[in-house]
Order: C-alpha cells, then sequence, then structure tokens
C-alpha cells in the first residue's frame, strides 16, 4: 500500500484517471494531495516564484477531480479566486492563465455557478495588463453568459451580472470631472483608485454594448447601465456610452480584440505568390478569403440604436442631466465631445418630443458659417426640433442662421447649407417662420447656383404644403391656392390632425379582392354582401340607430373629411381633368370603404394597396394627367421605397441633407479604385491579342516573332549587327559553309 501511494504521489495523471474510475478506493491518497496542496498554497502566497511549476501541477489535479470530492474541495473554487484577485500583480503569466483556466474547467463541470466564476472574472478585466488573458476572459464571459441564455432568458444570473455592472460604472462618479483639454487634462491624476474606477466603468460599458449587439441583452436594464455611463466623469466612458447609442463605432475601445481587426486580402494574396504552392496552402487562402467576404458583408452601418433610445427610463430627465453637463463643462470638453453630446441630446429630444428650452439658446454661439464641424451642429439642431417645440424659441435661431449664412457675402455652399438648415427646422415646426423672412428666402430660387436653386425649392414646396398663407399669392401654386379658396387651414401650433376616416386607396384593394373572388368562384356581388352583413350579424350594437344617425349629418361630415384629407388620391378630385382617371372610381363619396370594418389588414395587404395605387397613378400619368399626376406617383413610389429600406435610418437628418447637391468632389483612393474595377468589368484584360488569340492554342509571341518587327534603328545598335560588321574573312567563310551544309541537309 505504501508503494502504490509512493508511486501515485509521484504521478498525479495517473492517480487522476484512478480516482476518477472508482473515488471511494483512492481517498487516502487524494487527501494526501489534498494536504500537500495546501502546504504548497502558503508557502506559494509568501513567495509566488518557489514551487510555482509544482503548484500549477496540484491545482490542476484537483480541479480535474474536484466534483468526486465535493465536501472535501467546497473551499477550492474560493481560493483560486482570491489569489487571482489579492495576487494578481505578483502572480507569473503562466500560473495566472493556470488558475483562470482552472476556475473555468470547475464551472463547466458544475462544481461552481456562473455567478461565481463571473465575479471572479470581471473584476480581472481592468486589472490584467495581458491582452491574450483578457481576450480569453473576454470570450469566457460573452459564452458563459450566452449559454445561459440560450434556450430561455436566465433572469437571476442577468440580474445578478447587471448589478455588479452597475456597481462598477458607478464606482467613480463622484469624481472630479478633468475633460479631454486644457490644463486640467494635463495635471497629474491621482494614483490608485480614480484610475481603476475609470476602467471598470470602461469595461462595464463594452461588456454590456457586446451583450447588447449580440442580442443576448435586449432590456431596459442594459441600456440603463449604458446611460449611467454618458455622465461618468472619465471622457472614455462618456464617449463610448454615447456612441453606443448614436450606433457608431467610432470609439476604439479595445485595440487588443483581435477578432474585429481585418483581414488584409491584399497581403493573403501576396503571401500565397511568395510561399510554396500547395493544396492546403489553397485551401487555407480560399478560407480565409471566404470569412473576410462574410465578414465584409456582415459590417455593421453607423445607424442610430433606436430600440436603446426608445428604452431610455425617463428620457427627459436624461435630456435634462446631459445638458446640464454640456453647459456645465463646456470649458473643459473638446469640440468633438461636445457634439457628440449635442448629437446625442437631439436625438432624444427629437425621439421623445421633449423640451429642453436651454439647449436652443446655447447651440446659438456656434451658429456662425466659419464655425468647425458646423454640418454637424446644424443637424443636431435640426433633430433637436418637433412639432411640441415653442416657435418662440426657434425664431430667433432661424433669424441668426438666415443673417450668418445667406447673404450675398458668403459662398454659395454656406448659402444652400444655411437654407437646408432653415428647411428641415421649419419642416418640423413650420409656425417658427417669420412671413418677411420667408419671402427673402424663397427669392434666392432665381439663384445662378443649383444648391442655392434646390435649397430655396425645398422651402417654398414646404411651405406649399404646410402653410400657404405665407407665401404671396403667385408664389402659392395651383393647388395650395385652390385649398385656401374653399377653406383649409393650416394646423396651429399644438394641434393634431383629426382622425382619420378612410384609408387612401383602400377602394382599389376592396375592387381586386372582389375580382379575384368572383374569378375563383364565380358568384356575384350580392350574395356576398349577405354572407358579409350575416357574418357581422349581432356585432353591430347601433343598427337601430341608423336612420337616426343619418339624420344627424353623417353625410355632411363625409363632405367635410374631403376638405380636410390630405391624401394624394383624395384630392385630385376637385379637378374636373382627373376625373376620369382616379383610383378605380374611388372618389364615389356615398361612403368610406367596408373592407377595413369586415377584415383584418395584414402586412401583404398593405403591400398589395400601394402596388394598386402605384398602377393606378401610372394610367393617370398615361393618360395625361399633368404634373400632378406625375408628382403624385413620384411620391408613392419613394413611399414604397422607403418602405422596403429601413424606416429607422431614414428618421434622421445626415449632414448630406444640410450640405445639399454639391459640385463633384475629388475622389479619394478608395473610390478611384472602385472606379476603376467598375470600367474593368465585362471587358479583357489588358496585353496584346496577336500572339495568344489568333493561334489554335492560345500562347504569347515568340523571341523570332518579337525579333522580326523590332525597329531598324534598334536593330543597327545591336550586338549581332556590330559583330556582323567586325568579323574577319575567315569568320564569314566559315558562317557560310555551315549554311551551305545546313542548306542540303534540309533539301534531303
Amino acid at each position: 500500500m505504501t508503494g502504490r501511494g509512493i508511486l501515485l504521489t509521484a504521478n498525479l495523471p495517473q492517480l487522476q484517471n484512478l480516482i476518477k474510475r472508482d473515488p471511494d478506493a483512492y481517498k487516502e491518497e487524494f487527501l494526501q494531495q489534498w494536504n500537500h496542496y495546501n502546504s504548497i498554497r502558503e508557502i506559494f502566497q509568501i513567495n509566488p516564484d518557489d514551487q510555482a511549476q509544482h503548484f500549477r501541477e496540484l491545482v490542476t489535479f484537483i480541479s480535474q477531480v474536484a466534483q468526486c470530492y465535493p465536501k472535501e474541495t467546497a473551499d477550492f473554487p474560493s481560493q483560486l479566486s482570491i489569489l487571482l484577485l489579492e495576487s494578481h500583480g505578483s502572480l507569473t503569466p503562466d500560473t495566472r492563465k493556470t488558475l483562470l483556466q482552472n476556475l473555468v474547467m470547475l464551472r463547466n463541470k458544475d462544481v461552481i455557478s456562473s455567478i461565481q466564476l463571473l465575479k471572479s472574472l470581471f473584476p480581472l478585466l481592468p486589472r490584467t495588463t495581458s491582452p491574450s488573458l483578457r481576450l480569453v476572459i473576454r470570450k469566457t464571459i460573452l459564452s458563459d453568459i450566452r449559454t445561459a441564455n440560450l434556450r430561455t432568458k436566465n433572469h437571476k444570473l442577468n440580474r445578478a451580472v447587471q448589478a455588479m455592472l452597475f456597481g462598477m460604472v458607478e464606482r467613480g462618479m463622484d469624481a472630479e470631472v478633468l475633460g479631454d483639454k486644457g490644463k486640467l487634462r494635463a495635471a497629474t491624476r491621482p494614483a490608485g483608485e480614480r484610475t481603476t474606477n475609470g476602467d471598470d466603468a470602461m469595461w462595464a460599458v463594452i461588456m454590456t454594448k457586446e451583450l447588447w449587439k449580440k442580442g443576448i441583452w435586449t432590456d431596459a436594464k442594459s441600456v440603463a447601465i449604458v446611460a449611467l455611463g454618458c455622465f461618468h466623469p472619465a471622457m472614455k466612458v462618456q464617449t463610448a456610452s454615447i456612441h453606443f447609442f448614436l450606433g457608431s463605432d467610432d470609439d476604439q475601445e479595445d485595440s487588443d480584440n483581435d477578432e474585429e481587426a481585418g483581414v488584409d486580402v491584399k497581403a493573403l494574396h501576396h503571401r500565397r505568390e511568395i510561399n510554396k504552392k500547395t493544396r492546403s496552402g489553397d485551401k487555407k487562402l480560399r478560407k480565409q478569403l471566404k470569412a473576410a467576404k462574410m465578414k465584409k458583408s456582415k459590417g455593421d452601418h453607423a445607424t442610430p440604436n433606436f430600440p436603446a433610445l426608445q428604452l431610455l427610463n425617463d428620457p427627459q430627465t436624461f435630456a435634462e442631466k446631459l445638458f446640464d453637463n454640456l453647459s456645465h463643462y463646456d470649458k473643459r470638453f473638446s469640440l468633438d465631445h461636445k457634439i457628440l453630446i449635442m448629437q446625442l441630446l437631439s436625438r432624444v429630444v427629437g425621439a421623445h418630443k421633449l423640451c429642453v428650452l436651454g439647449f436652443y439658446s446655447y447651440i446659438m454661439k456656434y451658429l456662425t458659417y466659419h464655425q468647425l464641424r458646423i454640418p454637424a451642429i446644424l443637424v443636431a439642431l435640426a433633430q433637436a426640433v418637433h412639432d411640441l417645440t415653442p416657435p418662440d424659441a426657434l425664431t430667433p435661431i432661424i433669424r441668426k442662421i438666415a443673417q450668418e449664412f445667406v447673404h450675398p457675402g458668403v459662398g454659395s455652399e454656406v448659402i444652400a447649407a444655411g437654407m437646408n438648415a432653415i428647411r428641415e427646422v421649419c419642416r418640423r415646426q413650420p409656425w417658427a417662420m417669420e412671413e418677411d423672412l420667408l419671402g427673402d428666402l424663397v427669392e434666392y430660387r432665381k439663384s445662378r447656383d443649383k444648391a442655392v436653386t434646390a435649397a430655396a425649392r425645398g422651402i417654398l414646396q414646404l411651405y406649399r404644403e404646410v402653410n400657404p398663407g405665407m407665401l404671396k399669392r403667385r408664389e402659392r401654386g395651383k393647388e395650395a391656392s385652390m385649398g385656401l379658396s374653399v377653406g383649409r387651414q393650416p394646423l396651429p401650433y399644438g394641434h393634431s390632425e383629426g382622425a382619420a376616416v378612410d384609408i387612401a386607396g383602400l377602394a382599389l384593394l376592396e375592387d381586386h379582392l372582389k375580382k379575384l373572388r368572383e374569378e375563383e368562384t364565380g358568384k356575384a356581388e350580392e350574395p356576398e354582401e349577405e354572407d358579409d352583413e350575416a357574418a357581422w350579424e349581432g356585432w353591430n350594437v347601433e343598427t337601430d340607430s341608423e336612420s337616426d344617425s343619418e339624420s344627424e349629418g353623417w353625410i355632411n361630415v363625409e363632405s367635410e373629411g374631403d376638405d380636410l384629407e390630405l391624401s394624394d388620391s383624395e384630392d385630385e378630385t376637385h379637378t374636373e381633368k382627373s376625373k376620369p382617371m382616379e383610383e378605380g372610381g374611388q372618389q364615389n363619396q356615398t361612403g368610406v370603404s367596408t373592407l377595413a370594418t369586415s377584415k383584418i389588414l395584414t402586412p401583404a395587404d398593405f403591400a398589395l394597396l400601394n402596388d394598386l395605387r402605384i398602377q393606378a397613378a401610372a394610367k393617370a400619368v398615361e393618360g395625361g394627367g399633368g404634373s400632378r399626376a406625375k408628382r403624385k406617383l413620384a411620391a408613392l413610389e419613394a413611399n414604397k421605397k422607403s418602405a422596403e429600406t429601413d424606416s429607422s435610418a431614414n428618421a434622421f437628418i445626415s449632414e448630406s441633407d444640410i450640405l445639399g447637391p454639391r459640385k463633384k468632389t475629388k475622389a479619394d483612393y478608395a473610390e478611384r479604385l472602385a472606379s476603376i474595377e467598375k470600367g474593368r468589368e465585362g471587358r479583357e484584360k489588358f496585353g496584346s491579342l496577336k500572339g495568344k488569340k489568333q493561334k489554335a492554342a492560345p500562347s504569347s509571341s515568340t523571341n523570332r516573332e518579337k525579333a522580326r518587327n523590332k525597329p531598324v534603328m534598334m536593330i543597327l545598335s545591336s550586338r549581332a549587327v556590330r559583330g556582323k560588321k567586325k568579323a574577319s574573312l575567315r569568320d564569314k567563310q566559315q558562317k557560310l559553309r555551315a549554311h551551305i551544309e545546313r542548306a542540303k541537309k534540309a533539301h534531303h
């Protein structure tokens, strides 16, 4: 027995194998190793360099057999965690890696729970300086949480981890905001807690963003963690949190993440040309190129994170805190950081229709044409306006933009940007415009510059639609003048449009469905209507009062609805020219369509309805409907295109909307290469076709053919010609005799 114990003590892998087969028979040997581990651990805590290799072997052995002796090894995971957290700086890289791997092994064997493992891993992220170890910790955390939420949401684990991340962000909230410019940034920072707190919060935000991006966390608590990071004193935490809501990845949150590094396709091809050509190398290259192509196709675009904006808890308080942070630390923040805060604040205000009046007076000082990044500032201003913004707060801003941007002393691009910004502001709040200023801006439609003309026409068309009374009589247009003549008035400030009476084009869908039913069943309309009435019998509560409702002016309400209807399909009834070309007789206003009350319309029905409206509008254009019918067809096609694309991406404006159409700028290197590649499509490769295409077997021309076509001046100076001139009589005779001999042999 003693000999067996000595033998097994010296061979831990063999003892590990035997214990897994029969734990009870080898319990004494395990306890002997357990006691030996405890003594080595005490020595290791005093001097980590002493017997480090033997200590790592013992830790791996106990981790492998820990599930066989749960009572004896109950404190083992906590001992490993304490060693990692408290003695992290003094441990060697191999020891840290071994302890971490064994903790993960214990989790895989269900010796410890996910919460215990994550409590040990999260504090290690800001402490470790090893990129490889940090990557392992990051992957382990993400995979563990993803596995726990694979089938159903593990709310217990999610709440525990979110509480941990909240604590990591809140830990440094009471520190002073140093900003990212000025003397305070260059001042010496206190060592210790402040830097650690900033790193803790940064990693909390990074991990929350990763879990949100992978779709593991999609709740309001995850958004609340990042929203708290927007007010953290550390600038890198603020920037990363704001970029999360803006939907951009400009912040380089972790340069050590190997997964995010792009694949250099050109370098792969170059390496393949240099190295030895093998089948395995070709297969590996194809695999790498395929992975790079898939990664490029899945590339994330910088679109606003709309779900996160909608899940904000108390957005009014969040917006007010953002503005307080922006105004209070105005001298400490750089312009780029201030624009980031402006963009987030404007998107929150626009998405939730909030009221932060101080922001409009704050942004006025940046509204000058020579201000750096003025297009981004104008975008933030326009996005912060909505239909509930008081016009009194916006009128000074529009006047300031007109004074700074729209005058003869600046370039045409500046004028176009200013007018486009005014148009976007007035699109959201039309009552902010003054009538005299509107008349001056509309006069710019006669400018020679294309961008200025387009901007002025945009403002003119906008006010023809929303408030034509502010325009001069000759500028209102036919449709707006007709609307004013019948008493149509713009909506006052704070009022919303009336309830919809009917769905535009619904009669077209109803007629289309009736035709399909008749083709399938061959039945007439009357029995079908009777069946519909029988199906709704007992659901119509007001059947006894139908005659009373008709006598109380029900049809008069419908005629009033015609006056207030803003749909294009309803407006065409006012002109006699377009009466024969209406959408399938939709304008027979004896009542609204009953299809919406008898059938639940699906998205496919609405898509079919849009197609039918486009077809009817196209017929109207072909029948000579005029410019109005063409505008209607273009609007319907534009609506269909926007519905097919991501509608959330079009909710906010971009800098191109402010700058407007511009002259073609000089293309950069990537654009030039893309243009070159596009020009080469469908075209044969460059090179001479004489020697390759005009033969039975395509090949290049021979040296003899090349020599035959050489220019005479090149041949005269060649070595062969000069040698012939300098040859002696003896050499000439030998060459002539050799030539005669070859000719004789050739004949025979």
